[in-house]
């Protein structure tokens, strides 16, 4: 099976070319990447907990997904194919907000991407893909933010970076959200 390629970009998202994702992380080349929050009617949000022989970050807690876009497809259409692959389920993405980061990871790989963040409402249980995800839970944010704060090391280090930013924003937006409640 081929490796899956991500898409390379410049700071302004546009498109300049394609690589291997290992290469892509081995050289920390800026490329475009999406991460998806789901949150419930409670307000909670879903976690996931990768799977334990995912090569960077095993076992550790992020968000509901996050991947990369493949060529062609929009940002919307591949939130809900890796949410369908990772989660077993779909729901409505909303884009809420992008931005670069760079992480790099014990191994010797880096993630710097321009992510582009979802958001989606779903109130019933995932069906897990194994080969991607060990276990899920909900958490309200602000336990979220509390739980990294006291044990950062059982947290993906995009999702510690992606969460503050992910947090201000439904605190900024917080009537926007609960009148979709």
């Amino acid at each position: 099976m081929k490796e899956e390629e991500v898409i390379l970009v410049d700071q302004d998202n546009n498109q300049i070319g394609t690589m291997p994702k290992m290469e892509a992380h081995e050289k920390a080349v800026l490329h475009r990447a999406f991460s998806v929050f789901v949150m419930n009617d409670k307000g909670e949000t879903m976690l996931q907990q990768r799977a334990s022989h995912k090569y960077h970050s095993p076992q550790l807690w992020t968000n509901t997904c996050c991947s990369h876009q493949r060529v062609g497809e929009s940002n919307i259409q591949a939130g809900k194919r890796r949410l369908q692959e990772e989660m077993g389920f779909v729901t409505e993405l909303k884009e809420l907000f992008s931005f670069i980061y760079k992480a790099p990871f014990d191994n010797g790989l880096t993630e710097h991407e321009l992510d582009h963040v979802m958001m989606g409402n779903y109130t019933g249980n995932p069906q897990i893909n194994p080969d991607e995800v060990a276990d899920w839970k909900w958490m309200k944010p602000e336990d979220v933010k509390k739980d990294i704060t006291k044990n950062p090391d059982t947290y993906t280090a995009w999702f510690k970076i992606i969460f503050e930013k992910f947090y201000d924003h439904i605190g900024q937006n917080s009537t926007e959200h609960e009148s979709k409640g």
